[in-house]
């Protein structure tokens, strides 16, 4: 038999995963939930929530800050777009997505323009003017001849398949595109072409073979079949852009569905326009990904460099000023990202943050120190048991904490402080499901679903509980005792102390700590000192944890340390 006084005073590591029990980690626990990992790597009660609206159905929240005064919140469900400003609706605008289709949709904001991007429908573009705001189709640049400056590519379809152009009798702008191998379908409708040096809209299908066509102006038959032919990059039957961002003044989109692999980039400038003209230093750009695998861009990123994230690999183009003949694009990671939900990526001390394909992992890309190579530190390595399916993401940058809302409604939090080396893992539980999450101008915003209703809430400090009506629970958990590197057989505890601040209710294994009665005066701060229980018993079960400090009570707590003495048989 041996004595041990052990004292746990940084919580550095936060909730760890079962497998990491055996280790001798004293800044670790077995439960973290609902307090937050400080700075100092002390344990503060999580903020309750406000509750400011309640929405018809889930959805999801996009911050919009035109500047310091026009700071709106969009909170997107079924075709509608409600717009916030001081917690107050203002307006509503019709949208084209439905419910389902919001898990796909990406967005990048330029000055008072919020692109959204979806691979099933045509860009939009929601703006804010003196008159209000509204939304329309992003439309590419059009020519005073009327072409368009879409960018064109060929697909696998298009291959080996050659075009004969013969007049019609309709007038002098259609023509008649026969192919000599079958290819036309409905879905060519209103597809744009580039033949012959001109741009054609296909306006009819007669048969497999042949097509009715629309030119602006006269045109010449070439007298012979043309086999080099291009189509619209993004249309209805080839997809839309999957990923949109903004780098070095540029608009890029990422990925159709016909091109999962393909990067566009705008003129410096000139939004609209993707045409590569001759190649100038302000022309638009147009690359493919080459890789043995098959890899469909999930979102970009700019950043230092553009970043481009797959599902298998981690891409970036370095190069400043980015021009057409100045492209360096190289695969640094092969990690890989989710594709079917837009988990947006954070920014965190200069790295960005993503979840993995897996949805296990969180991964911090950042350059290594001499800025040549991306790596993708895991962030979650002691704390996998969190991930379970991840469904939305954001990263507050006043509170150090990253967000990450799981499937089955909880939220994991990550409190990471890197000057006190403190990288904890909790989670936040709350009467009902959180569905959302998003950080706009310092303060964290939720969607819960609540008794089979939607609320838009966010965290605030003034409140000690959740939406002015639901209590919650904060709890930790000791890691299983290692004495003198053993695992001890039984273990006794005969005191268990804990210095606090700011402290008015404490449980110590489900039985309450008394505190002085002055604290809970009128006006009265929280009690700062040490409180203690005595007399706790004896474990044969030594996995399980030797002491648990929790509370239901609706009121402040501030854990700074833990204090256990007792005794041990090996």
């Amino acid at each position: 038999m041996g004595n041990f006084l052990k004292t746990q005073n940084i919580f550095s590591f936060g909730e760890v995963s079962p497998e990491f029990y055996a280790i001798n980690n004293n800044n670790g626990l077995t439960c973290l939930e609902n307090m937050d990992v400080l700075q100092s790597g002390a344990l503060k009660r999580r903020p309750g929530l406000k509750q400011i609206d309640e929405i018809p159905d889930d959805a999801i929240i996009v911050p919009f800050k035109i500047s310091e005064s026009e700071k709106y919140l969009l909170v997107i469900y079924g075709r509608i777009i409600d717009i916030y400003e001081n917690d107050e609706k203002i307006e509503s605008l019709s949208a084209d997505w439905a419910d389902l289709d919001l898990k796909q949709l990406q967005y990048a904001q330029r000055f008072n323009k919020i692109f959204f991007v979806h691979p099933d429908f045509k860009p939009q573009i929601l703006t804010k003017e003196a008159s209000g705001f509204h939304i329309e189709e992003f439309v590419f640049h059009i020519n005073t001849d009327v072409t368009v400056n879409v960018p064109f590519m060929r697909f696998d379809d298009m291959n080996g398949v050659s075009i004969t152009i013969t007049n019609s009798d309709i007038d002098n702008n259609h023509a008649v595109f026969t192919a000599d191998k079958d290819i036309w379908a409905n879905d060519w409708l209103w597809e744009r072409l580039l033949i012959n040096g001109k741009q054609w809209l296909v306006e009819s299908v007669q048969s497999a073979r042949v097509a009715i066509v629309y030119t602006n102006g006269t045109f010449t038959c070439p007298g012979h079949a043309i086999s080099d032919w291009y189509v619209g990059a993004f249309s209805n039957k080839r997809g839309w852009p999957r990923a949109v961002s903004f780098h070095q003044n540029r608009l890029v989109f990422g990925g159709t569905k016909s091109a999962p692999n393909n990067i566009w980039m705008s003129k410096v400038g000139d939004y609209d326009n993707f045409d590569s003209g001759e190649g100038l230093d302000d022309d638009a750009i147009f690359m493919t990904l080459l890789s043995s695998q098959h890899h469909q861009i999930s979102t970009i990123v700019s950043s230092d460099n553009l970043q481009i994230l797959t599902s298998v690999g981690e891409w970036a183009i370095s190069n400043s000023p980015l021009t057409p003949s100045n492209v360096n694009i190289k695969q640094h990671t092969s990690v890989g990202s989710i594709t079917n939900i837009y988990l947006p990526p954070q920014q965190i001390e200069g790295a960005t943050v993503f979840v993995s394909q897996s949805g296990k992992d969180v991964r911090e890309l950042d350059l290594d120190d001499l800025s040549q190579k991306y790596n993708a530190n895991d962030l979650c390595s002691w704390a996998k048991h969190l991930m379970r399916n991840p469904i939305s993401i954001a990263f507050n940058q006043l509170t150090h904490q990253l967000f990450i809302v799981m499937s089955d409604g909880y939220m994991a939090v990550l409190n990471k402080h890197p000057n006190t080396d403190i990288r904890a893992w909790g989670k936040y539980i709350t009467d009902g499901a959180f569905k959302y999450v998003a950080v706009f101008d310092n303060n964290t915003y939720v969607i819960v679903k609540r008794d089979n209703k939607y609320y838009l809430e966010k965290f605030d400090t003034e409140h000690l509980i959740d939406a002015q009506t639901y209590k919650f629970t904060y709890k930790i958990s000791a890691l299983p005792m290692i004495v003198n590197g053993h695992n001890p057989k039984k273990i006794r505890a005969r005191k268990v102390s804990l210095r606090v601040k700011d402290t008015k209710t404490v449980f110590i294994n489900n039985y309450r700590v008394e505190i002085p009665n002055s604290v809970y005066e009128a006006n009265a701060l929280g009690y700062d000192g040490d409180l203690s229980m005595n007399l706790l018993g004896s474990q044969i079960n030594t996995m399980e944890p030797l002491w648990t400090v929790s509370s239901d009570e609706q009121l402040g707590a501030t854990i700074l340390s833990v204090t256990v003495d007792g005794w041990y048989l090996i």
